[in-house]
């Protein structure tokens, strides 16, 4: 998958934002928190899907252990990340402190629905995460992404 990354905050009820469901096609990163491949725990969300097809993160759960996550910084780097595991938890027990908890690792974390479509409220049962560990960075450059 690749993407552009818009800056998200936070909803007033404290949750974090998430893209335009318009703009299915783009994940968002918590502004807030650390960057990809700062100390701590980086996180990017996405849909999953949209009433009218797949979107950005349509196939996050097939990331395995090992696979690698790249993020293109504004600063002209990559941070790479190599996924270490796939959790789903319910939404109504989000694991907040394995995903935003505090950590002097460079970490990434992917946040997207999962689980059973609850037809009633119209969103998912579940949450997909992905938890990625730092791995490499490099410039954007030297592989060859735009600038």
């Amino acid at each position: 998958m690749n993407a552009p990354l818009v800056v998200l905050g936070l909803e007033g009820d404290g949750t974090l934002a998430v893209p335009p469901l318009d703009h299915a096609d783009v994940a968002g990163w918590y502004g807030a928190g650390p960057t990809p491949g700062e100390p701590g725990s980086a996180v990017i969300v996405g849909h999953l899907d949209t009433r009218t097809g797949p979107a950005v993160f349509a196939r996050l759960d097939e990331l395995r252990p090992g696979d690698s996550i790249a993020v293109a910084r504004g600063d002209g780097t990559v941070a790479v990340f190599a996924v270490e595991r796939l959790e789903q938890a319910p939404k109504n027990r989000f694991p907040a402190d394995r995903v935003y908890g505090s950590t002097e690792e460079r970490r990434l974390r992917l946040v997207t629905c999962g689980g059973s479509f609850d037809q009633v409220r119209g969103s998912y049962d579940d949450n997909v995460i992905v938890h990625a560990r730092y791995r490499a960075g490099y410039l954007t450059s030297d592989l060859g992404y735009p600038e």
